[in-house]
């Protein structure tokens, strides 16, 4: 099924978009940005929107602001206002489907998607296909009109036979981007498509992506492919590779049939799912699947449960230092927290109070980054315990246990 729809950017512009919706309900949401002065409807958009639609991923594309059916002067825009766009069309998402797990950026769209990801929170995977590793490497497409730009202030500019005014705005935001830095901080599964033969972006842009992100990252090179992915075939094969690959790093979204509609918050229903122990989780909106690992006799497809209670303390930990190093105006740029869980004798555990007997014990440890100075630190290591997950393991709660 294919839906139109409109959302506005955040300069007020309605953006016309295209939802492709699978036949059931969808095990995950993306959003495609199409290429430079492309639009939503380019053939490789389309085709790779609907063959992950086909495969149960439900896909948004949307023209940019001044492209295709969206408003907006194209001459006013730039790569920042392209990141914006994708931001306002997550938040679109957010609202009213689902925050887009995947981001799929064709050519300088893949650009805009590497750099849009931080902005995304939901988002745990980034495909590129075509990509430069760099914005400003647009600029060899307006080679001959760049004096003229850079001396009056503007030119036309023939693309793929149709004319744009290109401002000098646009080669200065393309020229600040730092997006060097951006791919280092992706923090996201990256998957990098680049035909070896690409026209208009040489493949040691690939390399370049490829080089400065962190692991998981994988590189599929489309021998033979152009830059559009005209061949039908190629744009088929890479939506057979984004759907097979994201697998690994975005859940399955599908909430359960009896999820209740206007579930309070603070409460967690748990229900049966298929599979020898795997279950529906449902808090506050959001849906996963617990289970336990292969070695015990589950199907390991998804957290067990003292896997989601390491990550409840950790969450809060973290949430807790950084609240209150922001409070105090305080350098600390990022939180690390390793935790597990195991049991032992007493007698081996230093830490605890019993001295007979089995015991239970789980070790946090703490990795703070940023330029913070030694009473900082010792500060902030002090409010680990104020976390109020750790309160609560700490207190012993109190189980009630009724039957429904």
């Amino acid at each position: 099924m294919q839906q139109r729809i409109n959302f506005p950017s955040a300069q007020g512009h309605q953006l016309a978009a295209r939802i492709e919706m699978p036949d059931r309900t969808p095990r995950a949401y993306a959003l495609f940005a199409h290429c430079f002065t492309c639009s939503k409807d380019i053939a490789a958009a389309s085709r790779i929107a609907r063959a992950l639609r086909d495969d149960g991923v439900a896909v948004v594309r949307f023209d940019f602001t001044g492209l295709g059916n969206s408003e907006g002067d194209f001459a006013n825009t730039n790569f920042s206002s392209n990141v914006g766009d994708l931001v306002a069309a997550a938040q679109y998402m957010r609202e009213n489907l689902q925050a887009p797990g995947l981001l799929i950026g064709h050519s300088l769209g893949g650009a805009a998607v590497l750099a849009a990801a931080p902005q995304i929170p939901e988002c745990k995977a980034v495909v590129t296909i075509g990509a430069p590793a760099d914005p400003a490497h647009v600029q060899h497409l307006l080679s001959c009109s760049i004096d003229a730009i850079e001396a009056d202030g503007s030119a036309e500019v023939t693309l793929s036979g149709r004319t744009f005014t290109i401002k000098k705005q646009f080669l200065d935001d393309l020229r600040a981007q730092q997006q060097d830095r951006a791919i280092a901080r992706l923090r996201r599964a990256l998957l990098i498509f680049h035909a070896p033969q690409d026209e208009l972006v040489n493949i040691d842009q690939a390399r370049l992506i490829y080089d400065q992100a962190k692991h998981p990252k994988s590189f599929v090179s489309l021998d033979g492919a152009d830059h559009l992915l005209t061949n039908k075939r190629d744009s088929a094969y890479v939506a057979r590779t984004i759907a097979a690959w994201a697998e690994r790093y975005v859940p399955d979204l599908h909430p359960t049939a009896d999820a209740p509609p206007d579930q309070p918050a603070g409460e967690v229903v748990v229900e049966t799912k298929e599979g020898k122990f795997a279950q529906w989780v449902t808090a506050g909106g959001h849906h996963w699947v617990a289970d336990e690992p292969r070695n015990i006799g589950g199907d390991n497809t998804g957290p067990s449960p003292y896997d989601m209670l390491l990550g409840a303390l950790g969450a809060c930990t973290t949430m807790t230092l950084q609240m209150y190093a922001r409070r105090k105006g305080w350098p600390l740029e990022r939180v690390k927290v390793h935790l597990t869980h195991e049991r032992l004798y007493a007698e081996d555990c230093a830490e605890c109070e019993a001295t007979e007997g089995k015991v239970e014990r789980i070790t946090r440890t703490i990795g703070l980054e940023g330029p913070l100075d030694d009473q900082q630190r010792a500060r902030i290591m002090e409010i680990a315990d104020r976390c109020p997950v750790h309160r609560t393991l700490e207190g012993r709660p109190t189980i009630v246990t009724k039957s429904a």
